[in-house]
């Protein structure tokens, strides 16, 4: 588990590399299953704080990672008549 604050972009991108080469993937085999350009997978093992969030969530999960947000407000529960209660 990891906690990302601005500070650990690195670790980010250390943590990214070394999953990839664990599964054994090359950067465009990566890119492939990912959905994304290998120019874009070095670019996330370089500076991912560069990167845009939606690319990183793909990669993160074409990975098998997943990436949590805690303290995240549920929004208030609708009535049948799709009021806020």
């Amino acid at each position: 588990k990891m906690h990302i604050t601005p500070t650990q972009f690195a670790q980010l991108a250390k943590a990214l590399t070394t999953e990839r080469k664990r599964q054994g993937m090359t950067r465009s085999q990566t890119a492939a299953v990912c959905n994304v350009s290998p120019s874009f997978i070095r670019d996330a093992e370089s500076h991912p704080e560069s990167c845009s969030l939606q690319k990183l969530v793909l990669l993160v999960c074409g990975l098998g990672l997943t990436l949590n947000i805690e303290g995240w407000s549920k929004p208030p529960a609708k009535n049948e008549q799709g009021e806020s209660a």
